[in-house]
């Protein structure tokens, strides 16, 4: 509880009128102290009143899970014990600052107090993947005669668990983009020019000359060709690089996120391909290695390892990273990835150990590209600070041009990716490499 806007205006009103009075009419004394003992019982009384009708009951609803980047909705509903609610209910809510969660106001009841419940929807948003609780809950609503804020605390006790954000899976729109490798169009042309021995079919009008099996064909007196498809049972491993730089925010949440969410839907396409995932990541040193196993049967595993990884504020050896995953590979695998850096100079130990790696298994880089960076570049204003911004920004980006070119010189794929659109460009390349069996 404490005086509202009201009560603090009557008092200072009533303290002016009080010296005014005191100064030219001594003799007003006992007036003056009517009047602040009438205030103070009309304040008393109104506290009364608000207290005896103020007596509710709170229910809180808040979802047990969510995935980083969306938001959960956290239902409130109050419910009097006597009479109506009262009017212009404030809400605010103690809760873990990886929550964030703006102010809402339930509507006052109507006069007739027909409707004697209110519900307000809270919508928390998602920004770190861990487990978070709502600890309170705070009420501030006008007594009766408003001269009072009636504040009211009620614990929670609530608890959501931030996931990595798997709703492209669920959604089905993965499973959209990889089906044209097992039918369709993508697969025919797959069965013609593929590695693999898929079965042999009569001779036809049309089919290429070379695709005729003339071993088989004489034993058999007629043409006979061998049908050929995509090798299956690929090794993919998702390296992730969970160092200081992958802690930075980037529209809203973290690179590491992002790299974690694109992460696992490339394991459910990759495990609707038919190849085998894998998943690592390292730091200042090397932490969690899961080996590869069919794509459906690593997916629940790795989104486990992935929903615990920690966030590390220490800098990424890439060197010690990319060996130990060296040493740990025992067949050709197609390796991703998820990594950054500051400058050329900053990314040379990370070139040289990519270098390595690509000798012996088909490397795709990930990197996220800032699109701030784009907009500083073009200014809408002209002035010397955004001149300077301008060339610092160009200055990065040539930057970041120049080590993905010599990555791709060494015959690395490089994905330089916009936040929003990094899990659709991932398997489209994935899909890229599939076609063409670039592993």
């Amino acid at each position: 509880m404490r005086p509202s806007r009201y009560l603090i205006a009557l008092v200072l009103i009533l303290a002016a009128v009080t010296v005014f009075v005191s100064v030219w009419w001594r003799d007003m004394g006992y007036p003056l102290l009517g009047l602040w003992a009438g205030l103070a019982a009309l304040t008393a009384a109104d506290l009364v009143m608000s207290i005896v009708s103020s007596r509710m009951t709170i229910e809180f609803d808040l979802p047990r899970q969510g995935f980083v980047g969306h938001t959960a909705a956290l239902t409130i509903g109050i419910s009097p014990q006597k009479g109506a609610l009262p009017h212009n209910i404030d809400i605010r809510l103690d809760l873990a600052p990886e929550l964030v969660v703006g102010e809402s106001r339930l509507p006052g009841a109507p006069a007739d107090a027909g409707e004697k419940q209110a519900k307000a929807v809270l919508d928390l948003r998602l920004t770190r993947r861990g487990q978070y609780a709502v600890h309170e809950l705070w009420l501030k609503w006008p007594s009766r005669l408003k001269l009072l804020d009636i504040i009211a605390r009620m614990p929670v006790g609530q608890e959501i668990a931030v996931l990595p954000d798997i709703s492209p899976v669920l959604s089905g729109a993965i499973k959209t983009q990889i089906l044209p490798l097992e039918a369709g169009q993508k697969d025919l042309r797959l069965r013609g020019e593929g590695s693999e021995f898929h079965q042999l079919r009569e001779f036809a009008n049309g089919m290429d000359p070379r695709s005729i099996d003339w071993k088989r064909s004489a034993r058999m007196r007629s043409l006979v060709v061998r049908e050929m498809r995509a090798e299956r049972n690929h090794q993919v491993i998702l390296c992730v690089d969970s160092g200081r730089l992958m802690a930075e925010q980037l529209g809203g949440f973290t690179k590491l996120d992002r790299a974690i969410n694109a992460a696992l839907a490339m394991c459910w396409g990759a495990g609707l391909a038919g190849d085998l995932v894998g998943f690592y990541s390292f730091d200042s040193r090397p932490r969690l290695f899961v080996p590869a196993l069919p794509g459906r049967s690593a997916f629940p595993r790795l989104q486990t390892v992935c929903a615990g990884l920690r966030y590390e504020t220490q800098e990424s050896n890439h060197t010690l990273g990319l060996t130990h995953l060296s040493g740990r590979l025992k067949r050709r695998s197609l390796i991703v990835i998820f990594s950054d850096f500051v400058d050329s100079i900053t990314a040379e130990l990370m070139i040289e150990n990519i270098q390595v790696l690509a000798r012996h298994h088909f490397i795709v880089y990930v990197a996220l590209r800032d699109p701030m960076l784009q907009k500083l570049v073009e200014p809408e204003e002209i002035s010397m600070d955004a001149v300077a911004r301008s060339v610092a920004a160009r200055q990065i980006l040539q930057e970041r041009r120049a080590v993905m070119e010599k990555l791709g010189r060494l015959g690395v794929l490089c994905l330089d990716s916009t936040p929003e659109a990094l899990t659709s460009d991932l398997i489209a390349r994935y899909i890229e490499i599939k076609s063409r069996e670039m592993i």
